[in-house]
C-alpha cells in the first residue's frame, strides 16, 4: 500500500497539470506557462503556451488514470517535458534574482521554494 501521502501527492500533481493545461489552452494570463514563457521569451508566446497546455492537460489526465492502474507508456515523457520547462524557468529566475542583488529576498525565496517543489514533484512523477 502506497499510503495516503502518495495518494494526495498524485492527486495534487494531476490537478495542477490539468488546471495549468486548461489555462494554457484558453491562453489565460493566469496560466503558469503564460508566465514562464512570457518572462523568458517576451509577449509573443501564445503557441508555446497552448502546446505546453495540451501536454500538461494530457499528462494530468494520464496521472489520474494511472491511479486506477491504467498505464500509459509515454506519460513519463510528457511529464519530463513539463519538468524541463520548469527547470529552465527556475534557472532563469535564479539568474534574474542573483543579477538583481537578491532584491525582495523573502518573497523571492518563497517563490523559489514553490517552483522547486513543483519541479521536484514533476521529476518524481516522471520517474526519471
Amino acid at each position: 500500500m502506497a499510503g495516503i501521502g502518495n495518494f494526495i501527492w498524485k492527486i495534487s500533481v494531476a490537478l495542477y497539470l490539468i488546471a495549468n493545461g486548461v489555462l494554457g489552452i484558453i491562453k489565460s494570463p493566469a496560466s503558469d506557462f503564460a508566465i514562464i514563457f512570457g518572462r523568458i521569451f517576451g509577449n509573443n508566446t501564445g503557441v508555446l503556451v497552448v502546446i505546453a497546455g495540451v501536454i500538461s492537460l494530457i499528462a494530468g489526465i494520464l496521472v489520474l488514470l494511472e491511479m486506477f492502474n491504467i498505464k500509459v507508456s509515454f506519460l513519463d515523457t510528457l511529464i519530463m517535458i513539463i519538468a524541463i520547462i520548469w527547470a529552465v524557468y527556475v534557472i532563469f529566475g535564479l539568474i534574474q534574482w542573483i543579477t538583481s542583488g537578491f532584491a525582495n529576498f523573502w518573497p523571492m525565496l518563497q517563490r523559489l521554494g514553490v517552483h522547486t517543489m513543483v519541479l521536484g514533484s514533476l521529476l518524481i512523477a516522471s520517474r526519471k
